[in-house]
């Protein structure tokens, strides 16, 4: 299909380049002949052919080199992108366009095409890694759940057994059932750009029922908490911040030591605030703090079984969507600062 293209777009060209020759040619001749008719130009009448068939043969050549010239100029870069749009089609997001072209415009095409190719490269990749790790994460709790369902089935399991089966089977389920609400969550989030359920409300009461919500963790670790929450009024989606918060103070509580302290902070500025939530645990290196906010990464392999690597992506969409910013600093043995700053938008 592409040949045919190509030499139908030759064929054009030649065409257009070689009527407008020959248009030329065609007018020169006719000046010719009125000039001679005019005796304004003396000649031999056995002569007279040779301008004409010298201006044939030179409207030939330069109707060639200008449709040699021209054609590799634009013709050839068309078909470059011809070809290239084909194979993108295929599904080839590697391919590439040369961008050492002389016409500007072309050279300016080239590099837009190459630039979305690289950008839909990786969209590619993350929409693999996304539909991977979706089914790793789906079939661990349902292996582990038909595995000890089918131990159970044992009739000579005893009590401890038989209870033990059963905890793992309800911890499963539930990490499933956590995990579902999870994609489902980001999948309607990503798919979101406006809230429309804003509402003022206290920040800083919201923070701290979400502690309450959270004290069978923090308390069975024996976790203090330093709190600087001044009375905050704000305007925005309370349900939706209510999540970044929970996510938040659960990882902090989730990685400091027993008996550890967690710092609680707001601070107001010119028109924003800032909310940091600090903890003394066990840190983070640059690269996980790259990839911290990324779905499905899990940067400590150690507390797999604790989650499914989505929280901090949820808050990190939500913060987007309210129209803020965050930001983590940590280093590794010395805990980690979360740092949530949104604008006081007006109601």
């Amino acid at each position: 299909m592409n040949r045919k293209l190509h030499s139908k777009l030759w064929l054009y060209f030649t065409a257009i380049i070689f009527a407008t020759t020959f248009a030329v040619f065609f007018l020169i001749t006719l000046m010719w002949f009125a000039l001679f008719q005019l005796n304004l130009i003396q000649i031999a009448p056995e002569a007279r052919h040779i301008p004409i068939v010298m201006l044939l043969f030179g409207s030939i050549l330069l109707g060639t080199i200008i449709a040699l010239f021209v054609g590799e100029l634009m013709i050839r870069p068309i078909q470059n992108m011809s070809d290239a749009f084909d194979e993108l089609s295929k599904g080839n997001f590697s391919v590439k366009i040369p961008t050492d072209e002389k016409v500007a415009e072309i050279r300016e095409m080239a590099q837009h095409f190459n630039a979305m190719t690289y950008d839909l490269s990786h969209m590619e990749t993350l929409r693999s890694d996304f539909v991977a790790n979706v089914s790793h994460e789906f079939k661990t709790p349902i292996a582990a759940i038909e595995g000890y369902a089918t131990l159970l089935q044992n009739p000579g399991l005893t009590q401890e057994k038989h209870d033990h089966y059963i905890e793992i089977i309800l911890d499963n389920s539930r990490r499933l059932s956590h995990l579902s609400t999870n994609i489902l969550a980001l999948s309607k989030l990503e798919n979101q750009e406006l809230i429309v359920d804003n509402r003022e409300f206290r920040l800083d009461e919201q923070i701290r029922r979400v502690l309450l919500l959270l004290e069978g963790k923090w308390s069975a670790k024996n976790i203090e908490f330093d709190m600087d929450l001044p009375k905050q009024m704000y305007y925005g989606s309370e349900a939706l911040l209510s999540q970044v918060w929970s996510n938040l103070l659960d990882n902090a509580i989730k990685h400091s030591p027993a008996g550890g302290v967690i710092h609680v902070t707001i601070q107001k500025g010119d028109n924003k605030i800032t909310v940091s939530i600090i903890d003394h645990g066990d840190g983070m290196t640059e690269e996980i703090q790259k990839h911290i906010f990324e779905k499905f990464y899990q940067g400590d392999n150690s507390r797999k079984a604790e989650g499914n690597g989505l929280g901090l992506a949820l808050v990190k969409r939500i913060v987007e969507l309210c129209q803020g910013t965050i930001t983590v600093r940590s280093t590794p043995g010395d805990g980690a600062a979360f740092s949530v700053t949104l604008p006081l938008l007006r109601n």
